[in-house]
């Protein structure tokens, strides 16, 4: 393809990059962008040129072991829960903004400290952007057909310009804002949406050389073991090559933590920490499903391609080998995605850690301490940009000079080598307090001293000075000090000899060094508070120990140069209404103190803003005595809290409970109040017509028919009379649990029928249908006279809370293992839910009734649970049950 064809596509496709970003910037709050999947693929960057080509390339020659630069990340993402969360919430808490910061800061804001953490970064990241530089350039010779990979001058090379148009990218989307702890929305959406196209592109290739150009993966391993090291590409190679197996899979486990790119995706730019809850099982399937092809695409280049081509551009070389150049382009845009996503975010996170801990903190605090906001902001991205376009000029220098001779593999791991050097400062400066900041200086020296002499002298020495023998004979002519094979170990690669020993001295030199020098009184306030964190309210500001003497105006004109004085006065006025301070207050305290060093890691950087605090206050060093003193202070006032906070619930609680308790005593007490009424009145009125139809009878005269009326009225009302009574002193006796049950073995299906019996001319009369499917013989053990009267009352409200004419009742019988269930279920009105919880209470009647005045006097179903309980079962009222109502009750078998 024409270099013009290919150079317009790329500059197409960044300006799409700039759209997006813009979108993304303007609305960073909307769910596309905003959203724990973005989280998720946006950690994908940790997959660069080297996953995109490099692993085609090791696979093709070493086989499955390019597995284990993916195992670390897969292994280290359950830890994310624990370690990772850990590590969000102090970011948050004190805004940090990169890997330098969250270092310096764990050791009581080092300035050395983080310079030192910052260069170690430069070294590791600055040749692994080189990596993907010589990536791009490679490519694009191959795709346009040019004849060399490396240009003569970088005016003719197409990668220079490249490099450039990404510093640009990165200069005016990294630095909107000087606080460098806010999101960076258009870079995060642009390099999510580029992991799910550089993911889509190479299942793309990998489907295509699997199924278009072999008939599938069972053709392509046919012919592969014809191939001469093919049980080499099988194997894992011995014990031996296991602990290759074994450092590799370290090395990628320390960098999916320690990568500046890796901080800042999923740690800087994180808006939730429950994101890590999809992040843990997305980003290892996206590392599965990456290298599902890979092995075949090696394997097919093995077959198909020379050996004298790059093999780790076999995905782009297969379709060209078949002139699909549609398909190449494809595999290039995906290839140089990749490039663009890790460049943009590590230039972005290394310039920020230039600007805030080298540049800044050793060169400029004066400067900014004498300048205005609108200045001190201009002069901050400034440095931020210069920084961007330092970086990726210096890498691509680098790319120039050095990667003739590395591989991506091995550029790669060199980055990884140089970057693990921080783990030991950085995982035990989470779990162990007597880590000091000389312990974790001194640890990295010597660890980066070893990767130097190891791994990168070699490579320096072949490139400048080819003929030093050192290198082959061991310095000092002692073979043992050989830099590939230090003290005799013969059988790692140069990457795994120079982790093991240099981690190994490293973590043995910050130990050391920890126990025989004391940090300062900071290096072990921040020590509690970053191991303990969870102990002292997740980093609030109680937890932060400081003495001395600084006066508020001061603090106030120092976050004013910087922050203005609009956002400074409200900043303060949001601290004094938290803590009730008065507005008046000269003096500032430790509170004080520490949410203005919070105020200015955002924009400056931790070992700045601790630079700049000491610059208008005076500290009063304080010994180790005093610190856990006033930490136990702290821990047992949180305690306290604490205590009074759960009592203070436990009374609110209880309060309610009285609440409720005294609302229904009311509601029972008004019942009760009404019942007594009903009861009256159902007692005055029968009384009343009684005495009026006896009043009546007195008349000699009158008719013999008339008078057999009044006797019918007078024997009517004095059986209602009866069965008021009967009731009352019924419920009564159940209640207080003096009556005796006639407990022997029925069949309820009969006793049900006998029920049915007893109510049928009433429900003849109304024309309601009643249905039960008779069953042959459901024994249990109960009193049938009272089992009856349950379901006579049943029945009876049935009947009368239906319609007549359209109303049904259905009886449900079920024989279970231990019990018997009895349902009457009606299409009636229902019960209110309002009136469900009170519908078995003995002073109770449902306002849902067909007639004007409710009937009865609430006792029927007070009765029907007395005697079901005393059968020692239950009964209720289904309250799903929508078309109508269903009551059941259960019986056990035996008493």
């Amino acid at each position: 393809m024409s270099n013009y064809a290919v150079g317009l596509v790329i500059v197409l496709y960044l300006a799409m990059l700039f759209v997006l970003a813009y979108f993304a910037e303007k609305n960073p709050k909307g769910k596309w962008i905003s959203n724990p999947y973005v989280y998720a693929l946006s950690l994908a960057v940790y997959c660069t040129a080297w996953t995109y080509y490099g692993s085609v390339g090791i696979a093709s020659s070493s086989g499955i072991s390019f597995l284990a630069i993916y195992l670390g990340p897969v292994i280290a993402l359950p830890l994310w829960i624990v370690i990772m969360r850990k590590v969000i919430r102090i970011s948050k808490q004190h805004k940090i903004s990169s890997i330098a910061d969250f270092i310096s800061m764990r050791y009581g804001n080092n300035r050395l400290l983080g310079a030192l953490v910052t260069f170690t970064c430069l070294f590791a990241i600055i040749p692994y952007i080189s990596l993907q530089l010589k990536a791009v350039s490679e490519t694009f010779s191959l795709i346009s057909a040019k004849d060399s990979y490396v240009s003569t001058g970088f005016f003719d090379d197409s990668t220079f310009y490249i490099a450039l148009l990404l510093a640009v990218f990165v200069a005016f989307y990294g630095t909107l804002s000087t606080d460098t702890s806010k999101h960076k929305k258009g870079i995060i959406a642009t390099v999510a949406l580029e992991s799910i196209l550089k993911l889509s592109f190479f299942l793309a290739i990998g489907i295509y050389v699997t199924f278009f150009l072999f008939d599938g993966t069972t053709d392509i391993f046919n012919q592969a073991r014809l191939q001469e090291n093919f049980e080499q590409l099988t194997s894992f190679g011995g014990v031996e090559n296991g602990f290759n197996w074994l450092f590799t899979i370290c090395l990628s486990f320390f960098a999916i933590f320690l990568l500046p790119r890796q901080f800042h995706v999923a740690v800087v730019e994180n808006d939730n920490e429950s994101y890590l809850r999809k992040a843990i099982w997305i980003f290892p399937l996206y590392l599965l499903l990456f290298n599902v092809f890979v092995i075949f695409i090696a394997w097919a280049g093995n077959i198909s391609l020379s050996d004298i081509v790059n093999h780790d551009y076999y995905s782009l070389l297969l379709p060209l080998q078949q002139n699909n150049y549609g398909l190449a382009l494809m595999v290039f845009i995906g290839g140089f995605t990749t490039v663009i996503s890790m460049i943009v975010v590590s230039t972005l996170a290394l310039s920020t850690m230039v600007s805030n801990n080298v540049v800044i903190p050793y060169g400029f605090i004066k400067t900014l301490v004498e300048g205005n906001p609108e200045e001190n902001t201009k002069r901050i991205k400034n440095i931020r940009r210069v920084a961007i376009f330092f970086l990726i000029i210096i890498a691509y220098f680098f790319y120039v000079k050095f990667s003739a001779q590395l591989s991506l593999y091995s550029i790669g791991l060199i980055s990884f080598v140089i970057i693990a050097q921080l783990a030991p400062s950085f995982f035990l400066g989470l779990t162990w307090r007597r880590g000091t900041a000389r312990g974790a200086e001194i640890g990295i020296f010597v660890g980066l001293a070893v990767v130097f002499y190891t791994l990168l002298l070699p490579i320096i020495s072949h490139a400048i000075m080819p003929n030093v023998t050192f290198v082959e004979e061991g310095l000092f002519g002692y073979s043992w000090l050989k830099p590939a094979q230090l003290f005799g170990v013969d059988y790692l690669t140069p990457e795994s000899n120079a982790f093991l020993w240099s981690i190994s001295l490293n973590t043995l030199s910050f130990v050391a060094f920890s126990l025989r020098t004391k940090g300062n009184y900071r290096e072990r306030n921040y020590a509690e508070m970053f191991v303990n964190h969870e102990n002292y309210g997740n980093l609030q500001e109680g937890g932060f120990i400081w003495k001395g003497e600084a006066y508020v105006a001061d603090i106030k004109r120092l976050l004013s140069r910087f922050l203005g004085e609009q956002r400074t006065n409200r900043a303060l006025r949001i601290f004094n209404r938290k803590y009730n301070i008065s507005e008046t207050e000269e003096k500032a305290d430790a509170r004080l103190i520490n949410f203005s060093e919070k105020l200015l890691t955002g924009s400056i950087g931790s070992a700045s803003a601790k630079i700049l605090l000491a610059s208008v206050s005076k500290e009063t060093p304080i010994s180790l005595v005093e610190v856990l003193n006033i930490l136990e202070e702290s821990k047992e006032t949180k305690a306290n809290n604490k205590l009074l906070i759960e009592k203070s619930n436990e009374l609110s609680a209880m309060a309610q409970q009285l609440k409720q308790a005294n609302d229904e005593l009311r509601i029972q007490d008004k019942l009760k109040d009404e019942f007594l009424d009903t009861v009256a009145h159902e007692l005055k009125t029968p009384i009343t017509s009684i005495k009026a139809a006896s009043e009546v009878l007195e008349d000699e005269g009158m008719p013999p028919e008339l008078r057999n009326k009044f006797l019918e009225n007078i024997s009517r009302d004095t059986d209602r009379l009866d069965t008021l009574i009967h009731n009352i002193l019924d419920l009564e006796k159940l209640s207080s649990n003096r009556t005796d049950l006639d407990i022997e073995e029925h069949n309820m299906s009969k006793t049900i029928q006998k029920a049915i019996k007893g109510v049928e001319q009433i429900a003849s009369k109304k024309q309601v249908k009643i249905k039960f499917s008779t069953k042959d013989k459901v024994l249990a053990a109960y009193d049938e006279d009272r089992i009856l009267q349950v379901l006579t009352n049943l029945l009876s409200n049935s009947l009368k809370f239906t319609e007549p004419h359209k109303g049904r009742i259905k009886i449900l019988l079920e024989d279970l293992k231990k019990e018997v269930l009895i349902a009457v279920e009606d299409n009636g009105r229902g019960i209110p839910d309002e009136d469900k919880e009170y519908i078995f209470e003995k002073f109770y009647q449902s306002k849902n009734q067909n007639v004007k005045k409710p009937q009865g006097s609430g006792l029927g179903l007070a009765i029907c649970k007395k005697i079901v309980e005393s059968h020692k079962g239950t009964i209720v009222v289904h309250k799903d049950f929508t078309n109508g109502t269903r009551m059941i009750f259960t019986i056990p078998k035996k008493q």
